[in-house]
């Protein structure tokens, strides 16, 4: 609010016990009843309500071995960073400051309450919160924070793979993707969390190609460039497109850098990240396909119309399109095939007729065609002729398996 952005949530903290608020709400659930956390079901909505404390020690580096009700002002002590250590009072609007955050944010600074390295200690997880809410708000870590942080840094891998990557998907989201990107790699944090990435950072490539520079100075400019409302896959199928080149990288006789077959090592390894940071199985899935597919759209040019036309058709298109333009703006910056392939998705938008087959399996057996490898042959042979305009009816289609069906089996 002092930012002057709508708030998308609030935090309830107060003097109540949670006895006492559950004695005043008809509907609570103790969800934390340990640490003083109620969970209030009011009005069709869930409100967290937490009772002010003080934080005995971390010996998970997570989780308060014990805690001590206290006052608002003990309770801001307890907290991060003190940005996130305000209190706004709902009946008289006025703002509580014991930590200095006033003075923080209007200097656009994130700074740790108190000693940074023993708020780290206390999660672990605040030291890629510290990088991400300076990336996403374009602010810069203080002195003694980044400090502690650099020094800290591999504490991060005794955090849960799922919260790691809940902060990293809010870390890589436009339009501070790239500044996050530089923030993980300067505090040493992308060594523990992201460590695939680290060989990108001085992977050489072709200047040719690449004026931009390294691996990681071509995924940076990527990340640069996505638009507000990226999808989901967008970032991490931008982050992740080369990562396959360190490990495939080579020199010919003259000199020039090679990276064969790095889209199939790059698939593999992006298969292995996505599951270690507990993403869910369609987004692998989706993330891997355009990691391991991104080389064949620049064969389109040469392809054959069914061909084109099936990739065209995949129901990844629309990212992978989207990765090409980024990809090809943020390297060489010739459009020329991006351009190319709107034109076929525009001409076969124009034929809708041409998303789904003339020809199913029913209808071959129906033929005569028994269930195997020759039946799905005919169907491949079928769509390629519907997609290539040879095959534009169903009856034609049909007249066409009946002479099929009449000849003699090969």
């Amino acid at each position: 609010m002092l930012r002057g952005v709508s708030p998308q949530d609030f935090d309830i903290a107060t003097s109540a016990l949670p006895e006492q608020v559950e004695a005043l709400f008809p509907r609570t659930i103790g969800v934390g009843r340990q640490f003083g956390v109620m969970l209030v079901l009011e009005a069709g909505g869930q409100y967290e309500v937490a009772t002010f404390r003080n934080d005995g020690g971390y010996s998970d580096g997570r989780r308060p071995d014990a805690v001590e009700f206290a006052d608002a002002r003990a309770d801001a002590q307890r907290r991060d960073f003190t940005i996130n250590g305000l209190f706004l009072d709902p009946l008289t609007g006025e703002t509580h400051d014991w930590v200095g955050g006033s003075e923080d944010l209007r200097a656009r600074r994130v700074r740790a309450i108190g000693d940074p390295c023993a708020r780290f200690a206390e999660d672990h997880l605040r030291l890629l919160r510290a990088v991400r809410f300076a990336a996403q708000l374009d602010f810069q870590i203080e002195a003694s924070t980044w400090a502690a942080l650099q020094s800290l840094a591999g504490r991060i891998q005794s955090v849960a793979a799922e919260r790691v990557r809940d902060e990293l998907v809010k870390l890589l989201r436009p339009p501070h993707a790239a500044h996050g990107l530089d923030l993980l790699e300067q505090s040493g944090l992308m060594a523990f969390v992201l460590p695939e990435l680290v060989p990108t950072v001085n992977c050489e490539q072709p200047p040719d190609h690449h004026p931009e520079g390294t691996v990681y100075q071509h995924i940076r400019a990527m990340l640069a460039l996505l638009p507000a409302d990226a999808p989901f896959a967008l970032p991490w199928a931008a982050l992740l497109l080369d990562i396959g080149k360190p490990a495939t990288a080579s020199r010919s006789p003259d000199g020039r850098i090679h990276f064969y077959a790095h889209e199939q090592v790059g698939a593999d390894i992006t298969a292995a990240l996505l599951e270690r940071l507990r993403f869910s199985r369609s987004q692998i899935e989706e993330i891997t396909f355009v990691v391991r597919h991104h080389m064949q759209l620049k064969d389109a040019p040469q392809m054959r119309k069914a061909t084109l036309r099936r990739v065209l058709l995949r129901p990844t298109f629309a990212l992978e399109l989207e990765h090409l333009r980024l990809d090809c703006q943020a390297s060489h910056g010739k459009m020329n095939l991006h351009e190319l392939l709107l034109r076929e998705q525009a001409e076969l938008a124009s034929q809708p007729a041409l998303a789904a087959p003339l020809l199913r399996g029913d209808d071959l057996i129906a033929l005569g065609f028994v269930p195997g490898p020759e039946l799905g042959r005919m169907l491949e042979d079928a769509r390629d002729r519907q997609l290539s305009g040879e095959l534009t009816t169903r009856d034609a289609a049909l007249a066409w398996a009946k002479e099929r069906a009449a000849q003699p089996p090969r």
